[in-house]
């Protein structure tokens, strides 16, 4: 009994001795599976006990679409300012200052250029940690460079969204971009140029009213939640009980608002089956 009763009384530890279990060694996902946190990183962050696919960032997607995780980040050093003043339960400028020091993010989306398969792909890729994934002027300014970036070295752009929508904290300036990224997409589409559009967990608001569903092939991971308001805002507004699975990508893609759904793992290989397919181009 020795083993589970203490028999001394008064021993105390040295804090600086005290060990406790470090934090991320196990992921738990939500129908209750216990992952382990590397095997969890080595399946591309998909639970391999229920296909559940963990929300991660343009660090791991970059990770998973580069060639070897090697690209040049464009317009790197772009922020927001905040032009209104604008203050809720903070300031708008302390929030960005928070937002930047706890993710090591500039703003809520990240581009870059690098070979896919042997090939160069400029992708657009949000990143839901910072503010929501909301879309403000810097995402919107980003994504058109990006596209700007493509027509000019004629090449193929994806863009990857994971979005509350837009930022309210800058009022009218953040719901022009939609306007602004829908018009840069139309451009590319006129230079003959392949857009994939992917929708992951979540893609709301401003940013499914525009370019998350203007791809030449709009495909999303399992799963994802996609659409304009959510689920409770729709279902307080019309009054009635929503179908099952609603605004899945499962029940878009059964409802024709998706090309395909496609887990996290094959997805390096059919978004560039994809682009070789519209570019008629030999398969990779």
């Amino acid at each position: 009994m020795a083993w589970f009763k203490r028999t001394e009384k008064g021993i105390q530890t040295p804090t600086e001795n005290k060990r406790d279990v470090p934090k991320g060694l196990w992921y738990k996902s939500p129908t209750g599976k216990i992952v382990d946190a590397d095997e969890l990183a080595r399946n591309f962050y998909v639970s391999p006990e229920d296909g559940y696919h963990v929300r991660i960032g343009s660090k791991e997607y970059f990770e998973i679409l580069f060639d070897d995780n090697e690209f040049t980040e464009l317009d790197k050093d772009i922020t927001s300012k905040d032009s209104l003043k604008f203050v809720d339960t903070k300031k708008y400028s302390d929030r960005l200052k928070e937002a930047m020091d706890k993710t090591r993010l500039k703003d809520a989306v990240r581009t870059a250029v690098g070979k896919s398969k042997g090939r160069d792909l400029v992708i657009a890729c949000m990143d839901f940690a910072f503010i929501g994934g909301s879309m403000g002027a810097v995402v919107g300014e980003k994504i058109a460079r990006a596209v700007d970036y493509a027509i000019k070295n004629k090449l193929p752009f994806m863009m990857i969204s994971k979005s509350g929508g837009a930022r309210m904290m800058e009022a009218a300036a953040s719901l022009m971009q939609l306007a602004k990224t829908s018009a840069k997409l139309a451009q590319l589409a006129e230079a003959g140029l392949p857009y994939i559009s992917l929708c992951t967990d979540p893609t709301t608001g401003g940013t499914t009213a525009s370019y998350a569903m203007l791809g030449d092939v709009n495909i999303a991971e399992p799963g994802a939640l996609i659409g304009f308001a959510g689920p409770r805002v729709v279902k307080d507004t019309t009054g009635k009980e929503l179908p099952e699975g609603f605004q899945t990508a499962e029940f878009l893609l059964e409802h024709g608002f998706l090309d395909f759904i496609v887990p996290r793992k094959e997805l390096k290989d059919k978004v560039n089956l994809y682009l070789d397919l519209i570019q008629n181009g030999e398969l990779r």
